[in-house]
């Protein structure tokens, strides 16, 4: 079991270019520069909510969309937090949390299983917050989820304000992921009778 649970990813495309480093046992710092700052906010909660300090420095095309810079950036923070988990002994492995935002509630539940799987089940008011396009919040989750090896359970039980709904989302993914990567001197190994996952 490694004591460094860090994950530095660079990626470099034609579309996008970005660097990300995320620490699981940070204090819930970040240095977020995105040309999307919509999802800058979310991250910025993301990394607050979960403890783990977040760096990311992204440009991309989006004089075309938000699409490429979203989905990339859900890419990174994917592989980055494959990485840091390593092989992911003594970690508790699943986490859930309900969080509410005013009149909206999200659940989120996380399994760090080796396996990738999405479930979204989230309809949103609005098609866009501010410049932001609502769709993209469920493109950014499959991101992660296929490049993190986690199976995601997103759940938005109600709301009616489109930002508040998203908020509660991304803070109740925070407190999920902080959970489920929480070390616990019960587990010997990993906590699966395969003895790996």
């Amino acid at each position: 079991m490694s004591d460094n649970r860090i994950g530095e990813i660079k990626r470099d495309t034609l579309e996008t270019q970005i660097s990300l480093r995320l620490d699981l046992d940070g204090e819930g710092k970040r240095d977020l520069l995105l040309p999307v700052p919509f999802l800058q906010h979310m991250l910025d909660l993301f990394a607050k909510h979960s403890g783990f300090d977040l760096t990311i420095d992204a440009e991309g095309d989006t004089e075309i969309d938000d699409h490429h810079t979203v989905e990339d950036i859900g890419i990174c923070l994917g592989q980055a937090f494959k990485q840091a988990v390593g092989d992911k002994a003594g970690i508790r492995r699943y986490g859930n949390r309900f969080t509410p935002m005013d009149e909206s509630l999200a659940q989120v539940t996380v399994d760090i299983s080796g396996r990738s799987y999405l479930v979204f089940n989230a309809k949103f008011p609005a098609e866009r917050v501010g410049t932001f396009q609502t769709e993209l919040v469920q493109e950014f989750f499959q991101a992660f989820a296929a490049n993190a090896g986690v199976t995601l359970h997103i759940n938005l039980h109600y709301g009616t304000n489109t930002h508040h709904m998203i908020e509660a989302i991304f803070k109740a993914f925070a407190g999920a992921l902080a959970e489920a990567t929480r070390r616990d001197e019960k587990i010997r190994g990993v906590l699966s009778t395969k003895g790996t996952l």
